[in-house]
């Protein structure tokens, strides 16, 4: 399913179809076309009058009216996510900033753990509204002393995990600010409860953000450290992934190759399990899933081939995971990790099979993630050899709608 054709996209179809300038259209529906053209640009969204004139002057028989109802609907529903990222970091600074208290630990438990398996088949959108629903009951018996002395421990822990989930709920939607906000005061509960599991999975999603931000040696200083905590579970095996993640970014394939092979020889040997599941256990299939999305900044063949491997893998494992372990997120991702390896190679057959799930799939499940690295395809489409290449143009351009 393609994207919906936005608002100023469609204005300039129709008054160029017809052979109109801007000053054209500015005459018929007396505005400026200085304005028009801002419109036209994105730079400007109109009010409703505005398409009601235009409308009728383009002979659009409601299509216009339709564009600019459907635009103005995502927009409000931007804003309204916007002011919750806000609220929510707000509270998370906060967070971080209080005192020790005595908590209570009924059922938000539970809730936390019903968050962090939900987050892998739901969008981010939902899910963040969830976790700022449930933290503020957290915060509101936190303020009112309500506590019982053992288990203050298992609160904190219980609150790292929420603020776990704002933090990948806040950077799938775009904000690595205000994820890296809510993953040290994550780290802020890891510490008061003095949780190893916590702290490992934390510094790995420290250095998830980072490296979404493109700090990679700061990703690498969060990674090794994460390495330092002894912990239980999968929280290791997700930490070396983030390693040779951080090597690949670094150039280092020795380093990368050396850091998976290790992860996956520590698999095979693993015997404990973790605390939570979901969004805080790293599968078998997260682990291939990793090894792809690590390869593909690599310029060998070797590595771009191996990372087709790990990414079909990782796919193939997803489509027959229980919910508790697939995330249809880094499913959808791994489908770019495919198919960038495959580009490596100059497969664009290969390419483009490999896309296809992605470009069809709902706005809501456009994460940031995805829209970051199909840019980077669409500038890897854009070199010489693609040059009249009609496969090379019809994929970027639809990578440019769906990116719009």
């Amino acid at each position: 399913m393609s994207a919906p054709i936005r608002f100023g996209q469609l204005l300039r179809e129709l008054r160029t179809d017809r052979g109109w300038s801007l000053r054209d259209l500015g005459e018929k529906i007396q505005f400026n076309r200085g304005y028009i053209g801002k419109v036209e640009q994105g730079e400007k969204f109109p009010d409703r009058q505005f398409a009601e004139l235009a409308d009728p002057a383009l002979a659009a028989h409601g299509a216009l009216i339709d564009a600019w109802q459907a635009e103005a609907e995502e927009r409000r529903k931007s804003e309204r996510v916007g002011r919750l990222l806000t609220a929510s970091v707000k509270d998370s600074l906060q967070l971080m900033a209080t005192p020790d208290e005595q908590l209570l630990l009924p059922e938000i438990d539970q809730g936390a753990r019903s968050l962090a398996v939900d987050y892998l088949a739901k969008p981010p959108g939902p899910m963040l509204q969830a976790a700022v629903e449930l933290r503020s009951e957290v915060i509101r018996r936190l303020r009112q002393h309500h506590y019982r002395p053992h288990e203050l421990a298992d609160m904190y822990v219980t609150l790292g995990r929420i603020q776990g989930v704002l933090a990948y709920a806040a950077l799938d939607l775009g904000d690595a600010d205000g994820a890296m906000v809510h993953a040290n005061a994550a780290w802020t509960c890891a510490e008061r409860a003095s949780d190893n599991e916590l702290r490992a999975w934390v510094r790995g999603t420290q250095s998830l953000i980072a490296r979404f931000n493109t700090d990679y040696n700061s990703a690498l200083n969060y990674v090794l450290d994460g390495l330092s905590w002894p912990t239980t579970g999968t929280g290791r095996l997700r930490l070396l992934c983030g390693l040779a993640q951080c090597r690949a970014n670094l150039g280092d394939s020795n380093g990368a190759n050396a850091a998976l092979d290790q992860a996956q020889h520590e698999r095979e040997a693993l015997t404990s399990t973790d605390s939570v599941q979901g969004l805080f256990t790293f599968s078998e299939a997260k682990q291939h899933y990793y090894a792809g999305s690590s390869l593909i900044w690599l310029p060998g063949a070797a590595d771009a081939e191996r990372a087709v491997r790990e990414a079909r893998q990782a796919i193939e494992m997803w489509e027959s995971e229980t919910p508790e372990a697939r995330s249809l997120d880094d499913e959808a991702l791994a489908h770019v990790y495919q198919a960038t390896a495959h580009l490596q190679l100059n497969e664009l057959d290969a390419t483009y099979t490999a896309l296809r799930p992605i470009l069809d799939l709902p706005e809501d499940r456009q994460i940031s993630w995805i829209k970051k690295r199909m840019d980077r395809i669409a500038g890897m489409l854009r070199v010489e050899k693609y040059h009249g290449s009609g496969l090379a143009n019809d994929l970027r351009e639809e990578i440019r709608s769906y990116a719009t």
